[in-house]
């Protein structure tokens, strides 16, 4: 049985002091219904996930107290595809027709603050200095910049492209272009990446609803279909963030399978991707998912980004509202936002930041500590 996408709505992300993350999500969720035109007392079922804004299930105080199974999901910045995957899977199953998928958070500002102890590690992990995740991503970056070739300036057009997508986008929470030297020359955080080139702790919600494809049109004139939705957790060997060592022999990643699995289960490959948002919690990040979900060969990216393949009008357009980089990553909303987006894409309905040519295909990739992927292929 397959799955279609039939409604979607978005809190803005960024900074939105009069408004909690509940009532953000609320505010998505009730747009989402609007555009499937269905009322709340109409879903039968719900995931959802938040990190800082209390259980996700808390919505039916603001929505309505009509009984469903709602299940809260927490999946680190993956949560929001791992709501997604686990509403696939139940209506998959057969079990319900009609369901919704919701997400958001409110955090503090500054960086996120991990507890080691939560993910299996010593609180000597936290002690080194090794749980603040900026330093394991310049870490990372260095080790891939140094294998394969990838310039500091690559880096900084990451990001420039990212505030580009953003100021296109009227969700976005940066909506100012950057320019490659303002973004290379900006105060360092962790070498070589710079305070632009990181995403930060943010607000937001976004919500879809999901039902049986054979009943989708009675929702909605184009509903999006769910091709595929994988998650993977990380093999031995594969170095992942808030890893305490690494193996002698490197493996591959849960990214590189989750986009494995992800196209072998929906019959297509790299090449037929029209548009893909891929998780870029800092530069570097987007830079080697390109890679790892099969987009190109490990290095052909500085030949890619330096020629601008990968801008809305590029042959491989990616992160077209932003990213994380321009939206910031509430994390309960920030894969779902990934999917909101593909989804205004594959409806050509993306306004300023459409991509051209009546994309038919999108591709989605969330990565969250300390090693979990979940990939979508969506189809319109």
């Amino acid at each position: 049985m397959d799955v279609a996408i039939v409604g979607i709505g978005i809190h803005p992300f960024g900074r939105t002091p009069g408004l909690s993350g509940m009532q953000q999500g609320a505010v998505a969720a009730r747009d989402a219904l609007k555009d499937a035109g269905i009322e709340w007392k109409d879903i039968q079922f719900a995931f959802g996930g938040s990190a800082s804004s209390g259980n996700a299930d808390a919505l039916s105080n603001e929505l309505g107290l009509t009984g469903i199974p709602f299940m809260n999901v927490a999946n680190g910045c993956a949560t929001g595809g791992s709501s997604l995957i686990s509403a696939y899977n139940t209506i998959k199953s057969g079990l319900f027709d009609l369901g919704m998928v919701t997400g958001f958070d409110k955090h503090d500002r500054g960086a996120f603050d991990a507890d080691p102890e939560a993910l299996g590690l010593g609180r000597w992990y936290g002690e080194v200095g090794m749980m603040l995740t900026t330093q394991f991503f310049a870490m990372k970056i260095q080790k891939y910049m140094h294998q394969y070739g990838i310039s500091k300036e690559t880096l900084a057009r990451v990001a420039e492209k990212a505030f580009l997508n953003g100021s296109l986008n009227p969700n976005a929470w940066r909506r100012q272009p950057v320019s490659v030297e303002e973004i290379a020359g900006a105060m360092m955080v962790n070498d070589p990446l710079t305070k632009y080139m990181f995403c930060a702790p943010a607000e937001g919600g976004v919500a879809l609803v999901l039902c049986r494809a054979d009943k989708a049109r009675q929702y909605t004139d184009t509903p999006i279909y769910l091709k595929s939705a994988v998650l993977k957790s990380r093999r031995y060997g594969s170095f992942e963030v808030f890893a305490p060592s690494q193996a002698l022999v490197e493996a591959e990643g849960p990214t590189y399978d989750a986009a494995k699995a992800a196209f072998e289960m929906a019959g297509v490959g790299p090449a037929d991707i029209d548009v893909m948002q891929l998780q870029d919690t800092e530069s570097g990040a987007e830079i080697m998912h390109m890679a790892e979900n099969g987009f190109c060969e490990h290095g052909e990216q500085e030949h890619l980004i330096q020629s601008g393949a990968t801008r809305i009008d590029g042959s491989m357009p990616v992160n077209t509202d932003g990213g994380c980089l321009a939206n910031g990553e509430p994390i309960g909303a920030s894969g779902l936002r990934q999917v909101y987006e593909t989804v205004l894409q594959l409806r050509h309905a993306a306004g300023d930041h459409q991509v051209p040519g009546e994309p038919r295909l999108g591709y989605t990739h969330v990565y969250g500590a300390p090693g979990i992927s979940a990939v979508t292929i969506l189809q319109r």
